[in-house]
């Protein structure tokens, strides 16, 4: 099976896993999270990364004709500008705030997970693990074909590295069925994309960034 098409297929899991489910709530009576829990915390943060990703993938759109980094490129900017806005969803239907108490990431903190803190520690500018700085998204503005192409495989591979331990928090711990569920769902699209990824870095002489 291609790329392209193992790409297209989990798009297609992704929006069919979180159909249904735009207000956050269960089938059952689950109260509404609050400003501070796990929930809130992943759909405010979360969110921002998928914003981050959806510009990255606009940006290298046009800016190479090759076929299949387009296709990727357009897969990942609609997939996640659909929970994106699925999450700016949640918060309203909650009464909530976009931004919470706090730093980004504390939601993530004395929860127990696995990932030990390099999970929720933030980088040296205040932003996220993962995401791209201003400087990095100009580079990748100046680049055109094959160079572009490796610079946001690289640029995406590490953001969706940093992105799946979040989406494990949010499934583990936020105690809201639709989090969860939303969550294992960029999890499996996020795992396999990388994987992906690395292949196409790979063909075009590239390797992942420090």
């Amino acid at each position: 099976m291609s790329p392209k098409v193992v790409v297209a297929a989990l798009v297609a899991l992704a929006v069919g896993l979180v159909g249904g489910l735009a207000l956050g709530r269960s089938s059952g009576e689950e109260e509404s999270p609050t400003t501070d829990s796990v929930a809130a915390g992943f759909a405010r943060d979360m969110q921002t990364h998928h914003d981050q990703a959806v510009e990255m993938s606009w940006i290298v759109r046009d800016r190479t004709d090759d076929r299949l980094v387009r296709s990727l490129a357009y897969d990942i900017a609609r997939t996640q500008s659909h929970q994106s806005g699925q999450m700016a969803g949640w918060l309203q239907a909650w009464g909530l705030k976009p931004t919470g108490p706090g730093e980004r990431m504390d939601w993530m903190k004395g929860v127990g997970h696995s990932h030990g803190d390099d999970a929720h520690t933030l980088q040296e500018d205040g932003s996220m693990p993962g995401m791209a700085t201003p400087a990095q998204l100009d580079k990748l503005k100046s680049l055109r074909g094959e160079e572009a192409e490796v610079y946001y495989l690289q640029l995406m591979i590490r953001h969706h590295e940093a992105g799946v331990p979040m989406a494990e928090v949010g499934r583990d711990h936020s105690k809201n069925d639709a989090v969860e569920v939303l969550a294992t769902s960029i999890i499996e699209s996020q795992t396999a994309e990388t994987r992906t990824m690395t292949t196409m870095l790979e063909e075009r002489g590239g390797k992942p960034l420090d």
